[in-house]
């Protein structure tokens, strides 16, 4: 750096200005700052009042709720279907439209289905009937034929279909389980894998991802020309799927040469994508590289790093399954409802709220003789009960905030554990001892708040994103284009802002591990830093992404192309795999799925640890000078690489 730019470091004005002026030169500075106190405390209260309210909220519902009511429907009278101690188990009405009888003596003609009872029809001398009677008594006073009830149960079919094709894919996990299993740890392995050899071979590593990632796309594009070749001439082969309309067997789809054909032109524009990319982005390749090299060195001092997604695995594990319980419960808050119900609809009272247990003593049961008070739904008219819509949208929120504050943890404790590795001067000599485990205590200890305070922004947008989706189905029928233009642009508004809050919340939590300001400071800074230098961003960010993700798409390719040929016999002579498969994708997406968010949950740290080492490098190159006094911290090749040749560097 200059004389100029030396001046410019030691005579700047307060960094409150509204010039983007690079932070003085701290001899005393070695590191994330040790001596730290607590930011933005009130964020932090309101936050633990949220989460002390969260726990409340899922008391409160565990006491009102029965999960019962979601797996178990209830008859006329409001009892559960299925369960023991209920005195009737037939579906009536208020169920699928029809009504079947209440004899309980008539139980021996009707099969059961989904655990309830449904017609066994049969044709008597041209006549429908079930059990030899074509007349039923519905139980509500009206009589029934038997092609009433054979309406009601064709509007079933199509959950009979559901059920049916949920119970096949039930039996493919239930005999690939294992191989799912084994799947998803040879995935970790080579995740792994890759992680440790990304430190010596970092630039043979990632010709090797071109060359699998291509390999892979193009074995992709052979098969669908193999299977749209293969059906060329078969029978109704050429038709569109517009054609089939929807279907429950996904095969039928795969009897169709247009859609081999809709992949095959897919899979080639992804090819031809990926070949520009690498053609026009070759020389940033290299920076990437060199990067990656840096992030493996710091991973190698640090290893315990690569444990940490698991550990953010489990808390956002808890979080679902929390969210999932409460929202369960309060669903099924309510007491049973009554209305009551008359034969043809000839009783003003119909619809009315009623007691059954003193019904047939009210005036209602004497005007309407033949009306029936029958249960209708659940819900009440208590306080509780007219704010559990309330609550649910509180529950949401509250789950969207702990989401994100356990993301912001994990990034924040993984770049304090990383600054400390950039900032050693001697390395690892000068690394402090247990990094990760003292920068996570500094992020609980001292930036609680300043994390919920990042995750509260996202959680704010993400609500605004669901209410905005909730309102576009409420609203689709009445809707004309110029509202369903603005709703468009709203929805991109909402990506947009998302994913710029989301990559500044990235870099001010950095600021944060290393300096320990609170969060509107911390993404100051980072913003000023980043300003000051957008050539090198434009040159790196994008690129090293780019270099991971196609990490991960070769794990999940590799682990998926090897599942194919397994679930598909087609490996028989090197190891048998499951042969009574009813869909074979069904496993095979779940495992491709699967590595892919093994293969992301380990390059995720290694994102986090080079947009760490850049923030660094930057900070180092704009405080630092390379002399003898102020030396660099930066190795040598990345000096080489982001740097102009002639600044010295110290070497270490």
């Amino acid at each position: 750096m200059n004389d100029k730019g030396n001046h410019l470091l030691q005579s700047r004005p307060s960094s409150s200005g509204l010039l983007c002026y690079p932070n003085a030169y701290d001899p005393n500075f070695k590191g994330p700052v040790a001596k730290r106190s607590c930011t933005d405390v009130l964020c932090c209260i309101i936050f633990i009042l949220f989460i002390i309210a969260y726990i409340l909220l899922g008391l409160v519902a565990w006491i009102h709720g029965d999960p019962r009511r979601v797996a178990y429907p209830t008859d006329s009278k409001g009892h559960f279907c299925g369960q023991k101690g209920t005195s009737n188990e037939m579906l009536h009405t208020h169920n699928f439209g029809a009504a079947y009888p209440r004899d309980t003596n008539e139980k021996k003609r009707f099969r059961k289905v989904l655990q309830r009872c449904f017609p066994d029809f049969a044709t008597n001398n041209g006549t429908l009937t079930v059990g030899n009677k074509t007349t039923f008594e519905d139980g509500s006073g009206r009589t029934r034929n038997a092609i009433e009830l054979r309406t009601a149960a064709n509007r079933v079919n199509k959950i009979l279909d559901a059920r049916a094709v949920g119970m096949k894919i039930f039996e493919d996990y239930a005999t690939t389980w294992y191989w799912i299993l084994i799947g998803l740890t040879i995935a970790m392995l080579l995740s792994c894998m890759f992680v440790i050899l990304l430190r010596f071979i970092a630039g043979i590593l990632f010709w090797v991802f071109m060359v699998g990632v291509i390999g892979i796309i193009g074995y992709g594009i052979w098969h669908c020309y193999q299977e749209y070749n293969n059906l060329q001439g078969r029978p109704n082969s050429h038709l569109s799927v517009y054609d089939l309309g929807i279907q429950t067997d996904l095969s039928m789809y795969f009897q169709l040469k247009q859609t081999w054909l809709a992949f095959m032109i897919i899979l080639c524009i992804l090819e031809v994508f990926i070949i520009l990319m690498l053609i026009f982005l070759r020389e940033r390749i290299r920076i990437s590289i060199t990067l990656l090299k840096e992030g493996s060195k710091a991973i190698g001092c640090i290893p315990t790093t690569l444990i940490y997604p698991i550990l953010t695995f489990i808390f956002i594990s808890i979080c679902i399954a929390y969210w999932a319980v409460i929202a369960i419960y309060l669903a099924t808050s309510g007491v049973p409802i009554y209305k009551v119900i008359a034969p043809e609809g000839k009783c003003k009272h119909e619809n009315t709220t009623c007691n059954p247990e003193i019904f047939n003593t009210t005036e209602i049961a004497k005007a309407c003789p033949k009306a029936q008070c029958n249960f209708a739904f659940y819900g009440g008219k208590s306080l509780y009960h007219q704010y559990v819509p309330t609550f649910q949208m509180f529950n949401l929120f509250v789950f969207f905030w702990l989401i994100n504050f356990v993301i912001a943890l994990g990034q924040c404790a993984l770049a304090g554990a990383f600054a400390s590795y950039y900032w050693a001067f001697r390395k690892p000599d000068d690394i402090p001892p247990y990094p990760l485990f003292t920068a996570f205590g500094r992020a609980i200890r001292y930036h609680t708040g300043s994390l919920a305070f990042g995750s509260l922004l996202l959680a704010l947008i993400q609500m605004f994103k669901i209410v905005l989706e909730y309102l576009d189905r409420r609203l689709k029928d009445p809707q004309n284009n110029i509202s369903k233009f603005l709703q468009c642009c709203l929805k991109c508004c909402f990506w947009c802002l998302e994913n710029v809050i989301k990559y500044f919340n990235r870099n001010a939590y950095v600021m944060i591990a290393i300096y320990g300001k609170n969060f509107c400071r911390s993404a100051r800074d980072a913003f000023n830093l980043l300003m000051r230098n957008i050539l090198k961003i434009a040159v790196m960010d994008k690129v090293t992404d780019f270099v991971l993700i196609l990490g991960k798409i070769l794990v999940a390719g590799c682990i998926g192309m090897l599942a194919f040929l397994l679930f598909t016999q087609r490996l028989p002579t090197i190891i048998e795999g499951p042969t009574s498969l009813n869909y074979y994708w069904v496993p095979l997406l779940t495992v491709i799925i699967g590595s892919y968010l093994v293969a992301h949950g380990f390059f995720s740290v290694y994102a986090m640890c080079i947009d760490t080492i850049f923030i660094c490098f930057l900070e180092d190159l704009e405080t630092n000078d390379g002399s003898m006094e102020r030396p660099y911290y930066m190795s040598q090749s990345l000096l080489k690489i982001l740097k102009e040749p002639t600044v010295r560097t110290k070497k270490h």
